[in-house]
């Protein structure tokens, strides 16, 4: 007898077969670990071999403690969960790791495995690149507040100001020796205040930026061999190069502007005669997107360059405003400086970070890949 075998709807003949586990973890830009009840690492994802900058199998040869420093608040979530069964979450929770000691600010999940015996997963999520986002657009603001404050500067206090260095020039011929001095310090004083407000006029040119096809490296090149020539010559530099890295879309002097006063900050963080270093280093980083005003879509921004010294770093107080106007941790220093990298990195779409430990500070700039405008059909193209 003939059996009829009813045909395969074509519903069912699409239907995607499932996905192997391991497969979608490593597509979780999260890292993910699985550990066991007695703090071994069982299992982790590609994006944890990225965090804990080592391979999953030799994760799997340590513990979680070995992994994070002594006394971690993750390490006391995981065994809250351990003991209680449930899952529990923390927000924004300083996270140490034991291999290198980088402070990182993330959100922790912790939730059991099925099997009491098989331990807990755990979740990472970091926030800094969000932070990142939200204070790039504080430091914006403020470069804002100079522009306006600097144009109006400019045209109220620079022309009176000339008007007394040239009335003190004019006492000067006729003072004796004790009353020169006080007119060659009106003069000094009058001098000093002209180049604080020239300074600050760099804030106030609202015109765009003429860009081009940049090497990155070719800029950093020129940054390190003017500051070996002058006021980083007793410090070692290093390169960490990404060969393939793209060609950047921006305008070279301002660059230039950009990691010199980077490459000056560090140099000057680090004390004279001591044992310095100062890092420069590129790397391709996808995935990271912003959202900058006047476009549309979010904007990614995979290229970054670091500058890391092994200074004294930056105080935790001053951290959350190092990038405003007139904040600075200096006794000569105007503040001015790392305002106007704020706002070069501004014009040119991207972001800008610091994060500071002692003997390892890093300034992160994170930058879009431009594509120079399509040019006209026709005669004009």
């Amino acid at each position: 007898m003939a059996v009829l075998l009813a045909p395969r709807s074509h519903e069912a003949a699409a239907r995607p077969t499932a996905l192997d586990p391991a497969r979608m973890l490593d597509a979780l830009p999260h890292p993910v670990l699985a550990v066991a009840p007695d703090g071994a690492v069982t299992d982790a994802n590609v994006a944890a071999e990225t965090f804990f900058a080592m391979s999953r199998e030799a994760m799997r040869q340590h513990r979680l403690n070995q992994l994070v420093a002594c006394g971690s608040p993750l390490l006391q979530f995981v065994q809250q969960v351990n003991e209680s069964g449930a899952a529990f979450n923390s927000y924004r929770i300083d996270l140490t790791l034991a291999r290198g000691g980088a402070e990182l600010l993330v959100d922790i999940f912790v939730a059991p495995l099925p099997e009491s015996q098989d331990g807990v997963v755990v979740m990472l999520q970091e926030r800094s690149v969000t932070e990142k986002m939200e204070r790039q657009l504080t430091h914006r603001g403020g470069a804002r507040s100079v522009a306006a404050m600097a144009s109006m500067l400019a045209h109220e206090i620079k022309n009176p100001l000339s008007g007394i260095r040239g009335a003190a020039q004019l006492l000067e011929t006729e003072a004796n020796d004790s009353d020169r001095a006080l007119t060659r310090l009106i003069c000094e004083e009058t001098d000093r205040i002209v180049k604080l407000v020239d300074r600050m006029s760099a804030f106030s040119d609202g015109r765009p930026i003429e860009r081009e096809s940049v090497n990155i490296h070719a800029i950093l090149d020129h940054v390190k061999k003017v500051a070996q020539a002058g006021f980083a010559r007793h410090i070692r530099f290093h390169e960490n190069y990404d060969p393939s890295l793209p060609l950047v879309f921006g305008n070279r002097d301002q660059l230039v502007q950009l990691f010199l006063n980077l490459v000056k900050n560090a140099a000057e963080a680090i004390e004279v005669g001591k044992d310095g270093d100062i890092e420069l280093s590129t790397a391709f980083r996808p995935g990271v997107r912003m959202q900058i005003p006047g476009e549309k879509a979010p904007v990614s921004l995979p290229l970054e360059c670091c500058v890391r010294d092994n200074g004294q770093g930056v105080p935790a107080d001053v951290m959350p405003y190092l990038f405003d106007p007139f904040i600075t941790t200096k006794a000569s220093g105007s503040g001015l400086g790392l305002a106007l990298v704020a706002k070069i990195i501004g014009d040119h779409g991207g972001v800008i970070e610091c994060e500071s430990a002692m003997r390892r500070t890093t300034f992160r700039v994170l930058m879009p890949m431009y594509s120079p405008p399509a040019q006209a059909d026709g005669a004009d193209a």
